[in-house]
């Protein structure tokens, strides 16, 4: 969840897990966000002058480049006739079809957006899904079902008082999201019309529950079918609103007890949940929106594998999504690799600096999520959470995050773009839906490559080493040398 310059893999790991167990560190207080105005600078195209040439986009750690192109473009010449550590591209060798990269729009985010005047709330959401000069392409997105632990309170779609249920869902309303979320996510869609968006729920009504509360519980067998019901009357209303959801998860992080609001939900209850009451209900009702099982940590990949294996739930199961606040990216090779024909998504991953840093520590970042979800088969890529104030919320009480600062930092008009900004715009600007991954061997820097549907070749590296690194881009026999400052992250398109 916290990624800085000083961390080490072993110590970022040991921050996120102590946030995601709901114990936050003593005297942890992000006090100043910093950012750094780009959009006015940055050039005109990202295309390159001949087939030659590559275009070079720059980030580095001292903010003097923020995804600024270079003046000097790189050329392919005479390659070297050694064994030389080469990032060798095969566009020959074929992977996953990219469906985008992009953030959550939380509540929170949406009802900051809606505080703007009308006129910067517009250009703000061009820069961020726009794809022409000065904009970063964003073309995928996640939005909760009822409120999450980033809105300033919690809600379902379908409250009712205590005591009371509503089995037939009569009092089910939309209601909660038309004065932000809905309207915001219009607006995007008038820029972008093909965006995905991904939908999450936080937690059932609490009627629903065993528990009877918005926090920690379960689903009662009872309510199985209502439930489903209950997201299907969420995706109907949003599509009557013109807002089609690509995807849907079950649960967020369903193994996470912690937040406000949230839900437990084992493997073997999604399973029945999927194959026996939602997959047939989406069935039922005409939709085609893709369900996508677990949606939390890569520490236990066992859960997806035990749910594929039901073929109940596999029948109506896309694929499998993960966060990375625990485990290895590498898990999600193993689900490929026992479903070869499931999907993988990655749904969510907070990028901060831990604490006040003059620099911007995106190496990691980018070479974790960037390079090592799709280069694990990921389909998309999703940092979380797009905009937050500068007191880090709104967020919930008792389970809200203190400490999720937003990709922009939204004061009224005023906006400041941080790490998790810079870390998903040197793809998505780059890297439209439609986009393959194809082969990039060799090579000491963690890196990625991509063909465009507009026959673009694009490759991400990221340096994570401690001093300047030299190295060649090789394609069909050709050279491209490159040099890229240490911490520094570039994006290379030709």
């Amino acid at each position: 969840m916290i990624l800085g310059a000083t961390l080490s893999p072993m110590t970022y790991y040991e921050v996120v897990k102590t946030m995601h167990s709901g114990r936050y560190e003593k005297g942890f207080v992000v006090r100043r966000l910093m950012g750094i105005a780009l959009m006015a600078a940055m050039p005109l195209s990202v295309r390159a002058a001949s087939t030659d040439d590559v275009t070079v986009w720059l980030t580095t750690p001292d903010k003097t480049n923020l995804l600024a192109e270079q003046a000097q473009r790189l050329h392919f010449g005479k390659a070297s006739a050694v064994d030389d550590g080469a990032i060798v591209v095969d566009d020959g060798t074929k992977f996953q079809t990219m469906d985008g990269f992009g953030h959550a729009l939380t509540g929170g985010s949406a009802q900051l957006m809606m505080k703007m005047t009308p006129g910067a709330r517009t250009a703000l959401l061009k820069e961020l899904f726009g794809d022409g000069p000065g904009q970063i392409g964003t073309s995928y997105i996640r939005v909760s079902v009822g409120a999450s632990d980033m809105n300033d309170h919690v809600y379902t779609y379908d409250d009712m008082a205590s005591g009371e249920t509503d089995a037939g869902l009569k009092n089910f309303s939309l209601g909660p999201d038309r004065a932000d979320v809905i309207p915001v996510l219009k607006e995007i869609l008038a820029i972008n019309p093909r965006i995905k968006i991904l939908a999450s729920p936080w937690t059932a009504p609490a009627w629903m529950k065993d528990n009877g509360a918005v926090k920690d519980g379960h689903l009662r067998k009872e309510d199985y079918g209502a439930y489903a019901d209950y997201l299907v009357k969420y995706l109907e209303g949003m599509r009557a609103e013109g807002i089609q959801i690509d995807a849907l998860t079950p649960q967020n992080e369903p193994e996470n007890p912690h937040n406000t609001p949230s839900m437990l939900v084992t493997s073997a209850e999604e399973a029945e949940l999927i194959g026996n009451y939602l997959g047939p209900a989406l069935a039922k009702a005409g939709l085609k929106t893709k369900i996508i099982d677990f949606d939390h940590n890569c520490d236990h990949p066992e859960y997806s594998i035990d749910l594929l294996k039901d073929a109940a739930a596999a029948k109506y199961t896309d694929g499998s999504g993960f966060h990375l606040y625990l485990g290895e990216i590498g898990a999600l090779t193993k689900v490929h690799d026992a479903f070869p024909g499931k999907n993988l998504y990655f749904t969510e991953q907070m990028v901060i600096s831990r604490k006040e840093d003059p620099t911007l520590p995106i190496a990691e970042p980018v070479a974790k999520l960037i390079v090592g979800a799709p280069e694990n088969w990921a389909r998309n890529v999703l940092l979380w959470n797009l905009a937050a104030d500068p007191r880090n919320g709104p967020h919930t009480d008792d389970g809200g995050c203190p400490v999720c600062r937003g990709a922009i930092t939204l004061d009224g008009d005023t906006v400041v773009r941080n790490l998790a900004y810079y870390t998903a715009a040197h793809a998505s600007k780059f890297v439209p839906a439609g986009s393959v991954r194809v082969g990039s061997a060799g090579g000491v820097l963690p890196h990625v490559a991509f063909v465009t549907p507009a026959k673009r070749h694009v490759v991400i590296v990221s340096n994570t080493s401690v001093g300047e690194a030299s190295f060649a881009i090789r394609y069909k026999g050709k050279d491209a040398v490159a040099r890229l400052p240490a911490g520094a992250v570039a994006t290379y398109v030709w």
